[in-house]
């Protein structure tokens, strides 16, 4: 993985101690709040519904274990003993008194970490997928470009005040693990015919209160104009993005508005910066700068291609082979898999964990993953660089870990956000959605028989838990004062098993808190009767309609009210 030079150590270190300064200067009252707000949410630090929040930035998933050690060491220092993993490959917490946030910024300094352009109206923390440089479907390991992309966004001074967050995700697969449809830029780096490096540029993607899937801007673009082209279309966007509305704000509005116009008009800016290259001042990427940032994502020392394993006997324990089926990945190497520890355990939010837990994740990855780890968009860690031979002991350590839950892409690995109990912004709690449905599918069997399914909950409207792009999407909405959630079906964020990317579509008015998980058992029992032998949920949705699961749902409804009636 990518270590930070003495340059990016000498940067963070710095931004750190500007932070302590801002910090003292507010707290002695020597700062407003309104200029003190705009440093520290520079920083990645929020004030939410009970505490300061601070956003962590993990580039593109990428994770050391000495990384999460400190990490946990935040967690049982600072905050409440545990942090929240992202669908955008961030660290969250939610309770780190404001005047220790100097320290914690000199302790994430410390082993190469920061906050910075975690929020604000910039280009974001850089995703990518989680199996990025270990896929057995890549082509291209697309993280070279992602932290050429790290290097050339952070703190760039043109784009600091765009009219609002700017998002890119980049993958090297055929299939799409990353979501690019759904964000602001979505890349794709691809060979040509010609066996040429480029990307497939994708624009004006975005959930929120208007879902948009992003278009297809150029095809193929050589890999050494990607940050020129990029620099073009936020040019573009900076200059005729509104900035009166922040609900009309995100380039995806822009884009659908604008149609060809908006193409035309990154095609100008785009040949402008290369037409008028004075000085050699336009960012066209040379091959010794590519091959130089390559280099910190060789092959970790003594990982090579080994003769593969053989398959587990047939006595093996009936729980390591189900979590063969589905916690363990293809690799691109031979003899090697890619693990993924899952974070969603009944008893805790999906997503969260624990300082201890934070510890034993980095010490399973010193054992078999050779100290590197993985966030990924559904908000589980990763193993890259498993052995096939060691996959047994580390089921054991999983197990004893609590990482075993061998549930991954199956109802109970849902993506949530934190909701009602920690953002101001939400209008609904989904931390208890998610805790009340994980109980209510508890059974394994149960589990396997239903069968691929992703389960997205967001608290408001601005979508962090992605639910327009969930199979089954809930969101919380303010309804007289109480909380109340849509049901959305039909929604896919690009994968393979979903088809491509499409945003959900809402089955009818929305249901009490204590309705919901009814709801959910009900929309599961009618997939079970109108599926076909071997269906996906997803692919059923499609074939019969969503008809027979609104009246299933509405039926819970009805069942409520003749209850409450009684």
């Amino acid at each position: 993985m990518y270590h930070y030079n003495h340059f990016d150590q000498h940067f963070v270190h710095q931004r750190a101690a500007q932070y302590r300064d801002q910090l003292e200067r507010h707290l002695s009252g020597r700062l407003p709040e309104d200029d003190f707000r705009a440093l520290r949410l520079q920083n990645g630090w929020y004030v939410q519904r009970h505490a300061p929040m601070l956003r962590v930035a993990v580039p593109y998933g990428e994770l050391s274990s000495t990384q999460l050690r400190a990490l946990g060491t935040i967690a049982r220092e600072y905050d409440r003993g545990y942090a929240h993993f992202t669908t955008r490959q961030n660290c969250q917490f939610n309770w780190i008194p404001l005047d220790r946030s100097a320290d914690v910024m000199d302790d994430l300094a410390n082993v190469n970490m920061h906050g910075i352009q975690t929020s604000g109206n910039c280009i974001r923390n850089i995703t990518s997928d989680g199996l990025a440089g270990v896929a057995a479907d890549e082509d291209i390991d697309p993280r070279p470009y992602c932290e050429l992309l790290r290097q050339w966004s952070t703190l760039h001074p043109e784009f600091a005040f765009l009219p609002r967050k700017f998002k890119i995700a980049v993958t090297g697969a055929t299939e799409d693990r990353a979501a690019i449809a759904w964000h602001d830029i979505g890349l794709q780096v691809i060979k040509n015919a010609a066996g040429e490096v480029g990307f497939k540029v994708l624009v004006g993607g975005g959930m929120g209160r208007t879902p948009v899937i992003g278009v297809t801007i150029r095809e193929f673009l050589p890999w050494q104009q990607i940050l020129v082209f990029i620099e073009a279309i936020v040019r573009v966007y900076n200059r005729y993005g509104r900035r009166d509305n922040a609900y009309k704000a995100r380039i995806k509005i822009l884009v659908k508005a604008e149609g060809q116009k908006f193409f035309d008009a990154v095609d100008a800016e785009f040949r402008n910066i290369l037409e008028n290259d004075v000085g050699g001042t336009a960012h066209i990427l040379p091959a010794s700068e590519l091959a130089r940032v390559a280099q910190g994502f060789a092959l970790p020392e003594g990982v090579a291609p080994v003769p593969a394993a053989k398959s587990p006997s047939f006595d093996a324990p009936q729980a390591f082979g189900r979590w063969l089926e589905r916690n363990v990945h293809g690799h691109k190497l031979s003899g090697y898999r890619a693990v993924t520890l899952s974070l969603k355990r009944a008893g805790q939010a999906p997503g969260d964990a624990t300082a201890d837990q934070m510890d034993a994740a980095a010490d399973i990855a010193d054992r078999f993953s050779h100290g590197e780890l993985r966030v990924t968009h559904d908000q589980n860690l990763l193993l890259p660089w498993v052995r096939e031979t060691e996959l047994h002991a580390l089921w054991q350590a999983a197990q004893a870990a609590g990482f075993a839950t061998p549930n991954i892409g199956l109802l109970t690995d849902m993506i949530a956000c934190p909701g009602g109990d920690f953002c101001a912004l939400a209008n609904a709690r989904s931390i208890p959605i998610a805790e009340e449905i994980t109980q209510r599918f508890a059974e394994i069997d149960e589990l396997y028989d239903i069968g691929d399914i992703d389960l997205h909950i967001s608290g408001c409207i601005n979508s962090c838990g992605h639910h327009h792009s969930g199979h089954i999407g809930i969101l919380g909405v303010d309804k007289d004062g109480k909380e109340w959630y849509q049901i959305s079906l039909g929604g896919s964020d690009g994968s393979r098993i979903s088809g491509g990317s499409v945003a959900g579509k809402v089955i009818g008015p929305s249901f009490a808190a204590d309705e919901v998980t009814d709801v959910m058992e009900a929309i599961i029992d009618t997939y079970r009767v109108q599926r076909t032998a071997d269906e996906l949920f997803i692919d059923t949705v499609k074939r019969v309609g969503l008809d027979p699961f609104k009246a299933s749902a509405n039926a819970v409804r009805r069942s409520t009210a003749l209850a409450h009636s009684a």
